[in-house]
């Protein structure tokens, strides 16, 4: 059920979630509005929010894309909707177009694809396909806490190690070390590197803004041990929200050159469509005294709009301000040596394994 933004849910009912609110999506023509009818409702009677989780059938499993400022042209996704619940996730809009809501539906409403690892196989086996670098966790985070029951990633993971194709991995999830025996492989062939998103090293903020994420000092952890098995990871200060998380870009790259991490990047906060509603009710009521900070400097660098989609300005704005942020970040990363880009991936190692009973071509 869909629920007005001007009328958040009780907190009591959502609980470790970031939405407090269930917006209609943008193709939604009804919204429901919560109406006193006089009638007295017991507290305990009133659920809490839980997280549902139903599963689909996928069709098709890559997707492919043609934006000129991304480093990748194909995705997949295990999941739709993110347990995580980070109220500043850009993804959320996508939850539009299965009919539900980009808030709370968006973090509890979710969609696993047990059948994803087969039909990437499928793909990969085509006769046209034509290898280059993967992208998993773009969009969804591929380790969010339902992996553990569910563990389609590791599935995928495995038909990608058995292709020998190559994969670039981003997670805020501790789940990726479950499958720290195929990232050693695949990293010792030059198959695979990881980012690993570290928005803010205050641990309260965190949870506030990410209620369903492993703390900080977590994904640090996350950090050191990849780096020890020899997996190449990138430290992503991303979102970098103005007025609430930039201070910290210098100390949490530290952090992350400290436990390990061989580059970085950064992105700064962006407000698609429905996130923009959603993260400005969260402000309101986490953060009140900086609420107009943060909104006016978003605004500044989007041409007075909380965001503009333009190719090469929507992941970093422009601006005086997008312009300091960048320069210190730079500055920071050449300090402490994470100035140099991770490895490009090996696509010469591809192959498509031969099934029982097939019989090897003659020809290539």
């Amino acid at each position: 059920m869909f629920h007005d933004p001007a009328h958040p849910i009780d907190k009591s009912r959502r609980k470790g979630r970031a939405a407090a609110s269930n917006e209609a999506g943008r193709y939604e023509k009804l919204v429901s509005v919560p109406v006193d009818d006089g009638w007295e409702v017991v507290e305990d009677e009133v659920p809490q929010i839980r997280t549902e989780l139903r599963q689909e059938r996928a069709r098709s499993m890559i997707s492919y894309n043609r934006s000129p400022d991304l480093p990748f042209d194909r995705s997949i996704n295990p999941y739709r909707g993110c347990e995580h619940g980070c109220i500043y996730c850009f993804a959320r809009p996508t939850h539009a177009y299965l009919g539900l809501s980009p808030g709370l539906d968006f973090e509890t409403r979710l969609v696993a694809r047990p059948n994803a690892a087969e039909v990437l196989a499928s793909e990969l086996g085509k006769r046209s396909y034509k290898v280059a670098p993967l992208a998993i966790g773009t969009n969804t985070d591929p380790y969010q806490p339902v992996d553990k029951s569910c563990g389609i990633m590791r599935d995928c993971l495995e038909v990608l190690w058995e292709h020998r194709h190559p994969v670039a991995i981003v997670t805020k999830g501790t789940g990726i070390l479950r499958d720290l025996d195929i990232l050693r492989k695949m990293a010792k062939l030059g198959l695979v590197r990881v980012g690993i998103s570290v928005t803010s090293l205050d641990r309260d903020l965190a949870r506030r803004m990410e209620p369903r994420v492993p703390p900080p000092e977590k994904r640090l952890q996350v950090i050191r041990s990849l780096a020890r098995a020899g997996v190449p990871v990138r430290a992503m200060v991303s979102p970098v929200v103005p007025g609430l998380t930039d201070a910290e870009i210098e100390t949490i790259l530290a952090a992350c050159a400290s436990a390990g991490a061989s580059s970085a990047s950064w992105i700064m906060l962006r407000l698609p469509q429905e996130v923009s509603p959603l993260f400005q009710g969260w402000l309101a009521e986490h953060y009140p005294d900086r609420a107009k900070r943060v909104m006016t400097r978003l605004r500044e660098m989007h041409g007075g709009k909380d965001y503009s989609s333009d190719w090469h300005k929507r992941m970093r704005g422009e601006g005086a301000y997008a312009a300091m942020v960048a320069q210190r970040f730079r500055a920071a990363v050449k300090r402490l040596g994470l100035d140099t880009a991770q490895p490009d991936l090996r696509c010469d190692l591809f192959r498509v394994p031969v099934k029982p009973g097939e019989q090897l071509s003659l020809f290539d």
